[in-house]
């Protein structure tokens, strides 16, 4: 029988023996064999190995043992099999598979198991290797019980493993004996999940033993597995520190209403860091964007049929919504204006349309879409289908000629209306918008007379305060910037930029923000990880540990304590973040080309550290810098999975290449040794932080770079670019108004936009279309370290104010209520989640507050007011972004598809839902190339009650209430598999929103006559759309996971980890293989067979069959104690 155990489908006849009580039945057989006299020592080798392969196979064998007490007859068996190293070694088998239950292995070490195999295990030598690295393993599996980890401390076995491991590492030159000082490292692994096993470990020197012992391996691939190990125990060995930073806090913080000043958090007491036993469980708290690192949770869902069909009363008195009357104007219009034209007006109107306009949006194909984005021109001026080619001339081309006919034929209102912010902000306080300056460009002289072709010396050197001296360089600046980036205009920026309202008040513009940004012309495959990588991050950390003289830790920038810095030091990088969406809390050259990064949390709270973006000058060129940001959140981020950060160099802008790239490599993300105290995390346990290490080259030698998470886009550039947009559509066709939606805590107004079609004339008929049209509200940036919603935003904006003809179609189809930014306070001041209030707004929809949230109480109000007066929308959509999925997706709400995911049983009788829901995301996925179906959810959350999606769904009865994810990285599926995504890409995504839109109006709606006819000249919906993907893989019909699959080198820091593979039995099916093969071949040189003899003659009858007889009722066994039996000595307690 055993050795049929080795042939195929062995697990399934050991799970059948299992079930039909086989491991009792092998228990009570061994005690029967040992019981005999003399014993025979072939049957209970026998027995021991069949116990070892079926009991790693039975997850109740421990509590089996433990029941028929038969872990003193296995004990007692090792015990006189000391000097009978064959027999021990089955023995030990056992005992692993024993001690793999933590209770059994418990029981085991209170009667003296690590004594007996603390005699086993020996320094290096060269006999009885399986013995001692059984008895190794079967240590291993004892450990990870705690307590008999606390009592090998005690006992100072730590200090004499930490001793054999260092023996048979100095000795094992030629990398014979892997396994067993693999073995000994994962006993020191267990060990060190206690506090007293860290501590006792750093006390012997372990750090420093096992980081030597590290170096000599690094060299050999074979030697993985122990490097792996070991990295692991000096990570989690590593003594754990505060963050170096005088607060948990933000270092700005903000008043509330009527809650007087608000304190930062004080100072952390350094002993509140020490380690309090076993690590801390972490949980990733995110919201409806941004799903946990893992799975969601079955028991998140809510079940409750009452709740989820219930609609919400008012949260506010029914009066209040009459002020929102006057953010609906479209509905009440009477377009006196369109008889008021003068001769002159429409002939003006009528030449603009003859400008050169570029061609039409159309459907791209599959290969007109491969073209576009692998045969990108390498030249700076727009190539392929930009948005920005939709309109007939950019903005920066106009003639003034040009703009004075447009200026004739805007509208006065829409003017006044879109003006009154900036010069409302001119009245209010004219000593704020004293100018804001440039920081000082590169200071190499020769490189700026190539550039501007002067010398103007005053423009090179900033003045002590780092202000620039003179407008020479910016007026330069200006006169070189020629308009060639679509939708943007330093001027309109830089007055927009003076009327912000900020915390530390900013004086100075980030270049790339004033500048503007190109898309670049190619895209940027998304990083392979390279293995190894993690591993060298995390023993460069290990290094300041054990060679402390190797650090300079000289800080060299600093927000809380800027005299403590040391700026301009030699060798040394300069950092900046002042700046409008900037965050950099602090800089420290650890090494001459490495720094440690700090990120500020976000304003009046002491977490959401995420977004950054900063300065940083004085590079050298061709040198690898490395740059660790050690105060990361989140348990996972994509960097793990190819994300890279973007980098822009004023050096490449101001030669022509203004655009943010995807730059870094050895990029690795990874728990490290620092904590925030209990106090900081409300009282609960700790929160751990993590590192995002990288490295760059930067492309220049003294350049002026910035390094963000993300595509920055801030509330400038949103309120300059609907500046250009409102002066560049066409007010014929185009219905546009601009109007502030309130004011931010900070002050800031939050804009509302309202863009549909004009009617065709005053005429009745025209005019109830008009007012009939049903309505789509869109949404975005709520959370401000979400660029990449803006970038979308953008797109969709772009689009619905073209000259394109399917844009046209939709404004006719639909009126659209958009507020482009819902958080500009946090947007402007650097978050990455919150507010000024340090509420996370996508949790405030339920109860928001008038004073500490007005722009969801008022976005929740303006949607309260459509549905009182029966215009509810149509499609609600907030964009987001997501930190921890690829490609592009919607989640949604459906009670039915909630219940059946949580195994509810679902009365069709009773519960009756429109399944139109799933139509957009359905027609995306046909449309957009970066839209991915499958990632798509509908379920409907008790943590995410409080959100946009589930409020307006719920409380405003939209079907259609979604949530749109774009992801940080790149795309799995479809066109751009294997791609990062670039603003391209997303402005693309906002397009093709606009598209589905069209098609599921046309699909989903009654439609005039007319608007049917145009959309037949425009798209054919039974053919050309469905085709429109079909070069999308097979592999989209597979439904993806929430969470990404390992990496390629996954190392897990946590102390209750079983990832180093000891848990895995596998390997203890190989060595018994291997001892039964070996023995084999000596049994049949001698020409004997009492081994299978016996192995047959003990196990006859034990077998289950198919046809039990009354003769052998084998099964089931009675629950005998095993140590009971005569001829055992119970081994002592």
């Amino acid at each position: 029988m055993v050795k049929a155990a080795n042939g195929s489908g062995t697990d399934r006849r050991i799970h059948y023996l299992i079930s039909k009580g086989g491991s009792e039945a092998l228990l009570q057989a061994l005690a029967t064999a040992a019981r005999a006299q003399p014993p025979e020592e072939d049957t209970l080798r026998a027995l021991l190995c069949l116990l070892a392969r079926v009991g790693r196979r039975d997850r109740k064998f421990g509590l089996k043992v433990q029941r028929l007490e038969a872990t003193d007859l296995i004990l007692s068996l090792a015990r006189k099999n000391l000097g009978h190293h064959l027999n021990l070694t089955h023995c030990l088998w056992v005992l692993r598979v024993c001690a793999s239950s933590v209770t059994a292995g418990t029981t085991l070490g209170i009667n003296g198991a690590m004594e007996l195999l603390f005699k086993v295990i020996t320094p290096y030598s060269k006999r009885h290797v399986r013995t001692v690295r059984a008895a190794i393993e079967a240590l291993a599996a004892l450990l990870k019980s705690k307590s008999n980890s606390r009592r090998a401390v005690n006992r100072g076995y730590l200090c004499g493993l930490l001793k054999l491991y260092q023996d048979w590492h100095d000795n094992d030159v030629s990398n014979n004996y892997i396994h067993i000082r693999r073995g000994l490292l994962i006993c020191l692994k267990h060990i060190t999940n206690i506090q007293l096993g860290r501590e006792t470990f750093l006390d012997a020197r372990g750090m420093e033993i096992l980081f030597t012992s590290v170096q000599d391996c690094l060299s050999f691939k074979n030697l993985d597995p122990i490097v792996t190990t070991a990295t692991q125990i000096l990570r989690k060995c590593y003594p754990k520190e505060p963050l170096p930073v005088p607060t948990v806090g933000s270092f700005y913080s903000f008043s509330l209403p009527g809650k007087g000043s608000t304190e930062r958090p004080c100072m952390v007491p350094e002993d509140d860091y020490e380690s309090d036993g076993e690590e801390e469980v972490e949980k990733d708290l995110d919201d409806d964007d941004d799903d946990d690192a893992t799975k969601e949770e079955d028991y998140d869902l809510e079940t409750d049929v009452n709740k989820l069909m219930s609609r919400p009363l008012l949260d506010r008195p029914e009066m209040e919504l009459k002020q929102y009357e006057a953010m609906c104007p479209e509905l009440s219009h009477n377009f006196q204006e369109l008889e008021s034209e003068s001769e002159e007006e429409k002939s003006l109107e009528d030449n603009t349309e003859n400008l050169p306009s570029t061609p039409s949006y159309f459907i791209p194909s599959t290969t007109s879409m491969k073209l576009q984005n692998t045969q990108r021109t390498q030249s700076v001026t727009v190539t392929g289908p930009d948005p920005g080619e939709d309109f007939n001339v950019p903005m920066q081309s106009w003639t003034k000629k040009e703009k004075c006919r447009w200026a004739q034929v805007a509208e006065k209102r829409d003017r006044a209306e879109a003006l009154q912010d900036v010069d409302s902000c001119e009245g209010e306080d004219m000593a704020r918008t004293h100018g804001l300056a440039l920081r000082s460009l590169p200071k190499e002289a020769a490189w700026y007379k190539q550039i501007f072709n002067t010398e103007c010396e005053t423009s090179i050197n900033p003045s002590p305060e780092g202000r620039l001296k003179s407008s020479d360089i910016m007026r330069s600046l200006l006169k070189k910037h020629q308009g060639t980036i679509p939708f943007h205009n330093p001027c309109f920026y830089v007055s927009r930029a003076e009327c912000v309202k900020s915390i530390p008040d900013y004086k100075f513009l980030a270049f790339p923000d004033f500048w503007g940004h190109q898309p670049p012309p190619y895209g940027k495959p998304m990083l392979e990880r390279k293995c190894g990588v993690q591993r060298d991050r995390v023993l460069d950390d290990v290094r300041r540990f054990v060679q402390p003289s190797d650090v300079i830790g000289r800080t060299v920038f600093d927000l809380d304590e800027p005299s403590h810095s040391s700026p301009g030091a030699p060798d040394c990088l300069m950092f900046f973040s002042t700046f409008e969406s900037g965050n950099l809390r602090k800089a420290i050259q650890v090494r001459e080309f490495e720094y440690d990064l700090i990120m500020n949390a976000d304003v009046n709270s002491d977490q959401h550290h995420q977004w950054f973006y900063f300065e940083v000058r004085d590079m050298k060129l061709a040198v690898s810098y490395r740059f660790n940001i050690i105060n990361c959140e989140k348990l996972n981020s994509q960097f793990n999975y190819g994300m890279q950060l973007v980098m822009y160099s004023v050096k490449e802008a101001l030669q022509g290449r203004p655009c943010w790239l995807r730059v870094g490599y050895d990029i690795s993300y990874y728990k490290n040794h620092y904590r925030s105290c209990a106090a900081a995390a409300g009282g609960t346990r700790r929160r751990s932080y993590y590192t995002l290490a990288f490295s760059i080259t930067f492309p220049h030698n003294d350049d002026v770079c910035y390094l963000a998470y993300h595509y920055p886009y801030t509330y400038s550039t949103m309120m300059s670019h609907l500046d250009i947009l409102e002066q560049n559509r066409n007010p014929k066709k185009v219905y546009w108004r601009q109007q502030t939606l309130c004011q931010t805590l900070g002050g800031n107004p939050c804009p509302l936009l309202t863009i549909t079609a004009m009617p065709e004339s005053k005429k009745r008929d025209d005019l109830e279309e008009f007012y009939s049209r049903p309505y789509v509200f869109l949404m975005a940036r709520v959370h401000p370290g979400e660029s990449n919603a803006s970038w979308v935003m953008k797109g969709t904006l772009e689009f619905l104010v073209s000259s394109d003809p399917i844009a046209d179609l939709l404004r006719k189809c639909f009126i659209f209520k958009i507020i482009p930014m819902l958080n500009p306070d946090g947007v402007i001041n650097g978050n990455h989640r919150c507010s000024l209030s340090g509420d996370d707004l996508n949790r405030q929809w339920l109860t928001p507050s008038s004073e500490l949230h007005p722009t969801i109480y008022h976005s929740k109000g303006l949607l309260y007011y459509l549905r009182s007066v029966g215009r509810a929308p149509l499609v609600f959509c907030d964009y987001h972004g997501h930190s921890q999925k690829k490609n592009v997706f919607l989640y949604g709400c459906s009670i039915k598809e909630t219940l059946w995911q949580a195994g509810c049983v679902v009365d069709t009788s009773v519960i009756t839902e429109d399944v139109g829901y799933r139509t957009l995301p359905k027609i995306l996925d046909k449309v957009a190339p970066a839209f991915v179906m499958n990632s798509c959810s509908f379920l409907v959350e008790k943590s995410r009650e409080s959100t946009a999606r589930v409020v307006a769904w719920q409380e405003m009865g939209v079907l259609r209430s979604y949530t749109m994810e774009s992801t940080y990285c790149g795309c799995s599926h479809g066109l751009y598999k294997g791609l990062q995504l670039g603003t391209q890409e997303l402005e693309e995504m906002g397009n093709k929103f606009c598209l589905g839109l069209l098609i599921l109006h046309l699909k989903s709606l009654p439609c005039s006559k007319q608007v049917m006819a145009q959309a037949a000249l425009l798209l054919d919906l039974e053919e050309e759309i469905t085709d429109l993907r079909t070069h999308r893989s097979s592999s989209n019909s597979s439904l993806e996971t929430d969470d990404e699959p390992p990496c390629a080198e996954e190392i897990d820091y946590n102390t209750d980890s079983c990832s180093d593979g000891e848990g895995d039995l596998s390997e203890l099916d190989k060595e018994i293989q291997e001892c039964l093969s070996q023995l084999e071949g000596e049994t049949e040189g001698e020409g004997v067979t009492t081994g299978r003899t016996c192995s047959s003659k003990v196990l006859r009858g034990l077998c289950p069959s198919t046809q039990p007889s009354d003769s052998n009722p084998a099964l089931p066994l009675r629950s005998v104690p095993l140590g009971m039996y005569s001829g055992f000595e119970s081994s002592p307690a």
